[in-house]
């Protein structure tokens, strides 16, 4: 039986998050650098020829119809293919976290089935799929760390200096939703450009997200704290719970406090890269 192993789905973080507008139909606008990290959850995929899918959960109980199962559907559905999958996960990016799990889950989803399936889609076909299941999903699958704009759809490749971070996930998740309908969020940032962010890559901007974030979920706040308490700037990723900073090489992380503490090194690009047509 065909089947695809320790198939890698790496976590983001945002450098920074500006909102800069929102469309007519209430898609909001932003500008942010997405960097693509060594946290990843692991998938196998194994083919199955009577068209089901199905998913099993090695570690952490996902929700029935999650961001893989939805992405080998509308996969499936869009070229007609006769085959099916089970597929394995074990998850190690913490979920509401701001991190991009499941639309990374979702982007290596699609391009080892692609894979898998024979399908020989292109890049543009999977980014146009993607983009339906998530606006985060078009980034993980360019396969480059890389200025993103609109509502995700727009993704410029950029090269960043290896550099390693702390992050640090409250227990408490938050759920984008509930950030992006508030009324207090920052809609009027001012557009930037790439050789804005270029002059300070990783201090760059701020996050508009953050100021509600705190106000909806103090443990964020706490977060941040226990990174100033150690001397770091820290600022939260994407929607939130967890934040980050860059740290040096002999960072040692100490009291927890009850917080969901990693190490990482970033990535100079997917791990699957080049995997389509």
């Amino acid at each position: 039986m065909k089947s695809l192993f320790d198939i890698p789905a790496p976590a983001k973080l945002n450098l920074f998050l500006h909102i800069v507008g929102r469309r007519p139909d209430g898609y909001h606008l932003l500008e942010s650098v997405f960097m693509l990290i060594d946290l990843c959850d692991t998938l196998h995929f194994e083919l199955r020829a009577n068209g089901a899918i199905s998913r099993e959960d090695l570690n952490k109980a996902l929700p029935t119809d999650d961001l893989i199962v939805r992405a080998a559907r509308a996969l499936q559905n869009l070229s007609g293919t006769a085959q099916g999958v089970h597929i394995s996960v074990t998850k190690f990016i913490p979920e509401q976290a701001g991190l991009g799990g499941g639309s990374s889950d979702a982007a290596s989803t699609l391009l080892a089935l692609n894979r898998l399936w024979g399908l020989g889609l292109s890049l543009s076909q999977l980014q146009r799929i993607g983009l339906q299941l998530g606006a985060d999903v078009p980034f993980f699958l360019s396969g480059h760390n890389a200025w993103v704009s609109g509502i995700g759809e727009h993704i410029t490749p950029i090269t960043l200096a290896p550099a390693r971070f702390v992050v640090v996930k409250p227990a408490d998740g938050l759920q984008t939703q509930r950030i992006f309908s508030h009324p207090d969020l920052k809609r009027d940032t001012k557009s930037a450009t790439i050789s804005d962010f270029a002059a300070d890559a990783y201090g760059f901007g701020h996050n508009d997200l953050q100021p509600v974030a705190q106000a909806l979920c103090p443990a964020v706040t706490q977060a941040l704290n226990w990174c100033s308490d150690r001397g770091l700037n820290a600022r939260m990723s994407g929607s939130g719970s967890s934040v980050f900073a860059q740290v040096a090489e002999n960072f040692e992380a100490g009291d927890h406090a009850g917080f969901l503490v990693r190490q990482c090194r970033n990535l100079a690009a997917h791990p699957l890269q080049g995997w389509t047509a």
